[in-house]
């Protein structure tokens, strides 16, 4: 009887609980299993807020979660756009939600971990961490006066939740990296860093992936919170501009990609921390997330606006695609495409193996362009962009609020069902078919 009991439940599939959160799964790949619109046909929808939208969207049954720098949380119908609830937090949102087991976890800018119902938008539970803040520092890209701290304007997201094995993980700026159980809010462990931790944490094989502002890309035991090993990126004691991890990484096949402020792409062996290769980004922060599908990697940088195709063996460049203003959003790979947003407004729909652009799709806010920061091609012009106005370090924040006019695409494109969705600092969230 025992016997036949035991192969019955063998016989069962094991079927793992629905989730979505950022850049696609727990390893942060970026790949869907829908192919998104081959060519651009219309705007299905588009959802506005209240306040610049830099999070990216996660899908789950029917229902698209996406938070706003107006401090909601909103959960909207995925076919008619209609808004079923919003979540008022107490400060601006730039954590994209992660959603699993019927909660929808987001990391607050005031400082926590929450958990809201994802079928009726009450909080379920909230778990504080020491404080919250972005990176900063005395002479800060080189910006006065050298003795001002100064927090960066271009340290826009917050870390983004990981749900995996029953526990919710994620940085903070206070330095540390949090575990939490799932389901009850309580802290399992705690990890510290030595400076603000904003990437976002990818989960393989039982351990969590993550790096700091302090130069360290660290591996640490799922369960334990222990480190296992840590790699060492490049540094800038000076000005503080080539330093830091804001790109999150992606686990592939035993391999850890990642990007650096330190202009570099990294391969990292994923059990040991060694370095297995690096491409250099001519001194241009890699922001986003790697997309990894098919022995290829593809990433954008900033001042230098490209969008990339890397061998993900070797780190050769197989294409370089010129996106003609900064890249911080994540690709989303579905199909034979490559969709990615752009600081000049503009998504692109990138084929996967010869890095040509197949369409894109403008905001209305870039059309207009009301500072006339951009050209006809969707490049930027530094001297409109960058005209001093007070001649020290707040002209990095006028300069990012010329981004916002220009409805930049900073949040990483999602595509299912055909349809590919994104938010932009207009503060609409787009569906695309």
């Amino acid at each position: 009887m025992f016997k036949r009991l035991l192969l019955l439940l063998l016989a069962v599939p094991i079927v793992a609980s629905a989730q979505a959160m950022f850049h696609g799964n727990a390893a942060h790949t970026g790949v869907y299993d829908s192919p998104g619109p081959k060519q651009f046909g219309s705007v299905k929808w588009a959802f506005k807020t209240g306040g610049p939208v830099v999070s990216s969207p996660a899908i789950l049954d029917g229902v698209v979660y996406i938070a706003s720098m107006d401090g909601y949380l909103y959960a909207i119908d995925q076919e008619s756009a209609k808004e079923k609830w919003k979540y008022k937090s107490r400060m601006p949102i730039a954590s994209s939600p992660a959603v699993s087991g019927g909660l929808v976890y987001f990391v607050s800018s005031a400082g926590a971990l929450a958990a809201i119902d994802a079928a009726t938008g009450q909080p379920r539970w909230v778990l504080p961490t020491e404080y919250e803040r972005k990176f900063e520092a005395k002479n800060l890209h080189g910006l006065q006066s050298e003795a001002q701290t100064i927090p960066d304007a271009w340290d826009v997201f917050m870390s983004s939740p990981t749900v995996a094995n029953g526990k919710v993980f994620f940085g903070s700026g206070d330095g540390n990296v949090y575990a939490a159980d799932a389901q009850t809010g309580v802290l399992q462990w705690k990890f510290a860093t030595k400076d603000v931790v904003h990437a976002s944490p990818a989960v393989a094989n039982n351990t969590v992936y993550i790096g700091s502002w302090d130069s360290y890309l660290y591996a640490i035991d799922a369960d334990s919170g222990q480190e296992k090993w840590s790699f060492k990126a490049g540094e800038d004691p000076k000005i503080h501009n080539q330093v830091g991890f804001q790109s999150s990484p992606a686990v592939v096949d035993g391999v850890v990609y990642v990007g650096c402020r330190d202009a570099h792409v990294y391969a990292i062996d994923a059990a040991t921390g060694r370095k297995k290769w690096d491409y250099p980004a001519s001194k241009s922060w890699v922001n986003g997330t790697p997309a990894v599908r098919d022995g290829m990697v593809y990433v954008g940088t900033s001042d230098s606006a490209r969008f990339m195709g890397l061998d993900a063996k070797t780190g050769r460049l197989r294409f370089n695609f010129d996106a003609k203003a900064y890249i911080f959003s994540s690709a989303a790979l579905a199909g034979d495409l490559a969709y990615v947003g752009d600081h000049n407004g503009r998504l692109y729909a990138i084929d996967m193996k010869s890095g040509k652009l197949i369409w894109d799709f403008k905001t209305d806010a870039s059309k207009a362009d009301p500072f006339k920061v951009l050209n006809a091609d969707g490049s930027l012009i530094p001297e409109s962009l960058y005209a001093p106005v007070l001649n020290d370090f707040e002209d990095m924040y006028i300069a990012f609020f010329k981004f916002v006019s220009i409805g930049a695409i900073m949040s990483s494109p999602v595509v299912d069902k055909g349809v590919v969705y994104f938010g932009s600092m207009d503060g609409n969230l787009y569906a695309l078919r």
